[in-house]
């Protein structure tokens, strides 16, 4: 089994150690790079990750985002899309500039540079549905109910963009892509609402991910149980779980994704200890998970020991 982690990879211990601090490590491409590779140095992960945060994409369009600190990531405040006319505006966007999201895709450089085809290298940017609920903010649930016309709009321009964004990564040489996709839950939205507004726009960006070969992993978080047999639909190689979601109800549903997941962050990765994080990763390997990994992004503060428990476990792990 392969160690790694397909969530927020960074801790505090991580930086220390490698010397690449938040929130600095978020806006530098070197740093970016080092304290992802922290992840392979220091845990023992068969693979790096980046970046550590889910607002690079909102910033990018011009949202507010409040500063993050060592032990904690920046988050979306302020807004830019409440109407079509103002998604029209944002449509003509273009990489290579000095953005975040172009610092980013030069940290993958960094890291192609540096280790070639070693290791992989994993891309992640948050899902096209999160992105427009960034960009549209507090009344975006309110307008999918109510056919709002900014809704349609603006979900095919963020699509677009996660399209765009996916391609420059693995340009740069990223081999595997993260969708994290937290509030298209269908915890939250249901039957309906979920295969409306989040199967059409996970399927494109899998399909363009398939045509360049690149491996495509979808995360949606809480309980989504119910809802994995409409995620698989979405084309995508791997769903990652979190603690919440049946692993083993999981894994029957799904018909070609594999299940990845699913330990609790907080209280086994956190506050647990590495003989309780092993006796834990063989039960959810034992419930059907094909790769045993953290269930959501690892929490700042989680001791490195107990990060290490994880990887030495999939490294021992046999299918």
């Amino acid at each position: 089994m392969p160690a790694v982690c397909f969530t927020q990879t960074a801790t505090v211990e991580q930086m220390e150690a490698c010397g690449a601090f938040w929130p600095a490590a978020n806006e530098r491409p070197e740093l970016i790079a080092k304290l992802a590779e922290a992840g392979h140095t220091v845990v023992g992960y068969e693979a790096v990750r980046v970046p550590f945060d889910i607002t690079a994409e909102a910033e990018f369009f011009g949202c507010k985002i409040k500063d993050g600190t060592r032990e904690q990531q920046p988050s979306v405040v302020g807004h830019v899309a409440a109407t079509p006319e103002d998604v029209e505006k944002l449509k003509n966007f273009a990489f290579g500039g000095t953005a975040r999201v172009d610092r980013i895709i030069e940290s993958i450089r960094i890291l192609k540079a540096k280790y070639g085809d070693e290791i992989p290298i994993i891309g992640s940017m948050i899902g096209p549905f999160s992105l427009a609920q960034h960009l549209n903010g507090d009344n975006w649930f309110m307008g999918l109910m109510t056919d709002d016309p900014v809704v349609q709009p603006l979900i095919d321009m963020t699509t677009d963009f996660c399209i765009r964004y996916a391609q420059e990564m693995v340009k740069a040489g990223a081999s595997c892509m993260v969708i994290i996709d937290p509030t298209a839950s269908y915890e939250l939205l249901g039957d309906e609402f979920y295969t409306k507004f989040a199967i059409p726009y996970h399927q494109k960006i899998a399909e363009v991910m398939k045509a360049m070969d690149i491996p495509t992993v979808l995360h949606i978080c809480g309980d989504t149980t119910k809802g994995i047999h409409l995620m698989d639909q979405a084309g995508v190689d791997a769903i990652s779980v979190d603690q919440k979601v049946d692993v083993q109800k999981a894994t029957e549903m799904s018909k070609t994704a594999v299940i990845v997941g699913n330990l609790d962050p907080v209280q086994l990765m956190w506050k647990s200890t590495p003989d309780a994080i092993k006796d834990e990763c063989a039960k959810v390997f034992e419930r059907g998970a094909r790769i045993v990994t953290i269930g959501c992004g690892t929490v700042s503060s989680t001791p490195t020991e107990n990060l290490k428990a994880l990887a030495e476990y999939a490294k021992e792990a046999e299918y």
